[in-house]
């Protein structure tokens, strides 16, 4: 009965693994026999008739049939990997990609993986319109990568596919910056940022990912690229009309097309301008992280122009008040992040991430700013006795000083290059530095005038009143000089109001006067009034004698002006985030 059962379908090696197929009852050669039989059967196969049996097995997919042909016949060997292929000339603009996409890897309501952007142009009597499929372009350069300051991020040595680690993530969404064609989305709810991983799980057991299947046209394709291919293609320059440069990443996607494309061909959403999100946690951490450098500087410049003794006076309340707003600036960075209980992992990146620089360099500068500040109140005490003790403590205050502003003025620059990497034309170089640089200055002097009206009520009035007037007169100038030199730079973007192209920075300069136009107005108030006006007035009353500062008058004379710079910055980093113009794959018309 046995024998009969084994011969009613075709014996498989399968069979003789799982035991289906028995061998005599002496375990001899009867057994040995069938295998022998059955394993040159097997060698006898075609390959058509391996293909058959293979799929009536179940060992495929049950769509395979219907996409086996978009997918590479083999796996990516030396200098390739896999990359998306998209046919310009089947892309309907449907969507399906989008939703089996979001269905099959069970993405929330608002959450897309892959978004359907549109290209515009030719002539009224021959308008062109074409839809392009976008998703993740799993580059041979990642920026994400790069810039990712816990190593959420890996690329895959085989397939060179870039996946997303979600429990590695700390929410930190600077990926979100640093890519180019904008792939990383932040997850609000989950505190980390989700993307694209052309659904490699499926695709290692032969199955396509869901784009691919779902596309009724086939217009998306998994093909094998090579590496060097791909480098050569972006020094061409010839990805997509107004998409992002390739060779800042050198991404793998290709897209092809038998069609000529008009050479006004431009996004649907190319003169369409619109705020980005401010971060206001970052903005808070920029400004009072710049104003303690620049505080702890200014502490080192009156070394010069006070006498020693004044000096001791002022020190230890300039110093404390730098470190609390610094540590304030730090406690404001951390709520910026979807899940801050991961926040020490943030220098995991230090090779490669300049937010992990940052981190660590501000930390340090945390670390040196506290044993400053408490010195400074130690030398400051009067009365107190510590003999030889004195000299050397007093002889360490000024290295010490030089060394928090050298590793915070350090840390200003990591600030600064955190936002030069992401390649954005508001975010250069030159005008990041200078930016940040002048912020540091107007806050630190600002906070001079601030740090002299607390001493005024702690210390003794003759004391006092010898520091404001060797002190108020030139912390006045210096803060008018200082103000008016970020304003003029703050103005220097609204030139590009009349260039002819719809460049980056004309769209950052179209925001600030249009839909951001009242920050704009209130951010050049606050600083005129702070920076200029208030110091003017201090000027003139000085004239009559430095008393006047320690007048209730002056005191909220001084008390408005620090706030009103104070304001004024925080705008003005509001406009450095919301004014930027944010890179981005070919969109939809917007209304």
């Amino acid at each position: 009965m046995s024998d009969m059962t084994t011969k009613s379908r075709p014996l498989t090696l399968q069979d003789c693994c799982d035991g289906t197929l028995q061998v005599g009852p002496s375990g001899d050669s009867d057994g040995f026999s069938l295998i022998t039989e059955l394993l040159a059967d097997q060698h006898e196969l075609s390959a058509v008739d391996v293909f058959s049996r293979v799929h009536e097995s179940g060992e495929l997919p049950d769509q395979a049939r219907y996409y086996s042909r978009l997918l590479p016949a083999s796996r990516p060997g030396p200098g390739q990997q896999y990359a998306f292929e998209v046919d310009l000339d089947r892309c309907s603009g449907c969507k399906a990609c989008v939703a089996g996409c979001h269905a099959l890897n069970g993405l929330d309501e608002k959450e897309t993986w892959r978004d359907v952007g549109l290209l515009i142009g030719g002539t009224p009597l021959l308008p062109v319109m074409q839809h392009v499929t976008t998703a993740c372009h799993h580059c041979i350069e990642p920026a994400c990568l790069s810039a990712c300051p816990v190593d959420a991020y890996e690329k895959d040595s085989v397939t060179g596919i870039v996946r997303h680690l979600d429990d590695q993530c700390f929410g930190c969404q600077y990926c979100t910056l640093a890519c180019p064609y904008d792939v990383p989305k932040y997850h609000k709810k989950k505190g980390i940022v989700r993307k694209c991983d052309m659904c490699s799980n499926r695709l290692s057991q032969g199955e396509a990912p869901a784009c691919v299947q779902a596309c009724p046209h086939e217009a998306i394709a998994i093909r094998v690229v090579d590496i060097a291919v791909v480098k050569e293609n972006a020094e061409a320059d010839n990805f997509l009309p107004a998409a992002p440069e390739p060779h800042l990443t050198l991404p793998t996607t290709t897209y092809k097309t038998k069609r000529v494309f008009p050479r006004n061909m431009l996004p649907a959403d190319y003169y369409s301008i619109s705020p980005q999100h401010p971060h206001w946690p970052l903005i808070i951490m920029l400004v009072l992280t710049q104003l303690s450098v620049g505080a702890f500087a200014t502490i080192c410049f009156l070394e010069s122009s006070l006498d020693a003794a004044l000096s001791t006076v002022l020190r230890p309340y300039q110093a404390t008040a730098a470190f609390l707003l610094g540590q304030l600036a730090l406690a404001a960075s951390t709520c910026h992040l979807g899940r801050p209980l991961y926040a020490f992992r943030g220098i995991i990146g230090l090779r490669h991430s300049w937010l992990s620089r940052e981190i660590l360099v501000f930390g340090m500068f945390a670390g040196l700013s506290f044993p400053f500040a408490v010195l400074c109140w130690v030398v400051s005490i009067p009365g107190l006795n510590l003999g030889v003790w004195h000299e050397r403590l007093v002889a360490m205050i000024s290295p010490l000083g030089l060394a928090v502003t050298a590793v915070g003025g350090l840390g200003v620059f990591c600030s600064a290059m955190i936002y030069v990497f992401t390649k954005r034309e508001l975010w250069n170089f030159e005008r990041t530095i200078l930016r940040f640089a002048l912020t540091s200055i107007v806050m630190g002097l600002a906070t001079s005038w601030l740090s002299l009206v607390i001493m005024q009520h702690f210390s003794e009035p003759t004391v006092a009143a010898r520091v404001s007037e060797q002190l108020a007169e030139p912390l006045a100038r210096m803060l008018m000089a200082a103000m008016a030199c970020k304003l003029l730079f703050d103005a220097t973007i609204l030139r590009h109001l009349l260039d002819f192209r719809n460049a980056p920075l004309k769209r950052s300069a179209l925001l600030i006067v249009g839909p951001l136009r009242r920050i704009s107005f209130s951010r050049v108030v606050a600083g005129v009034v702070g920076g200029i006006l208030i110091p003017a007035v201090v000027l003139q009353q000085l004239s009559h004698g430095p008393a006047w500062t320690a007048s209730p008058g002056g005191e909220l004379s001084i008390l408005t002006m620090w706030l009103a710079c104070l304001s004024g910055e925080l705008l003005e980093r509001y406009l450095f985030f919301a004014a930027v113009s944010s890179p981005r794959m070919p969109g939809g018309v917007r209304q």
